[in-house]
């Protein structure tokens, strides 16, 4: 008799380990449902932390900002809309900053539109990538860009971070 329990504890914990196992019938996921046990936990959602245009380094990512678009520039446009293949693919440079400096911001496809001059925009999860030994923002399928309220702050044009040359070196350590 005691072999039996410890078959059936053995089963049961397989089941609620499994949970996505192909084997698992619908009857059995109702019934750890019903016992509740959770498929998966849901943590709560932590605020975003603001970073401000100085505090930006090359290579890294994450970002969140408010930033307001002083100039945009199109570098690339190509395809055509009365061609078989609608989808265009386009490219805008953009000096975006805040009350702390510029920086460049490379706009692609549907962010083109929301980056009008004098627009207030929001990037989430943005990341900072090296052209040419200059630091660029970009928001890539991870992150957003958002319409935001406009800013009351001024931008600081003095300081573009774009225009300062990085180079990369390697260290060997003895």
């Amino acid at each position: 008799m005691n072999e039996r329990k410890t078959s059936k504890k053995r089963d049961t914990r397989k089941i609620q380990t499994d949970l996505f196992s192909p084997h698992l019938s619908y009857l059995d996921f109702a019934l750890q449902i019903s016992q509740g046990t959770e498929m998966a936990e849901s943590k709560p959602l932590r605020k975003p932390v603001f970073t401000k245009v100085d505090q930006l380094r090359p290579g890294t990512s994450g970002h969140t900002l408010t930033v307001k678009v002083v100039s945009t520039k199109m570098v690339l446009q190509k395809g055509r809309a009365d061609g078989p293949q609608v989808r265009q693919l386009r490219i805008a440079e953009c000096l975006v900053g805040d009350e702390t400096g510029m920086i460049i911001f490379t706009a692609r496809n549907d962010q083109v539109d929301l980056m009008k001059e004098g627009a207030t925009v929001t990037f989430r999860n943005a990341k900072i990538d090296m052209f040419k030994g200059s630091m660029r923002i970009a928001v890539d399928k991870w992150g957003r860009i958002e319409a935001a309220e406009p800013a009351s702050f001024s931008v600081k044009e003095d300081n573009n971070l774009s225009l300062i040359e990085y180079e990369l070196v390697n260290v060997v350590e003895e």
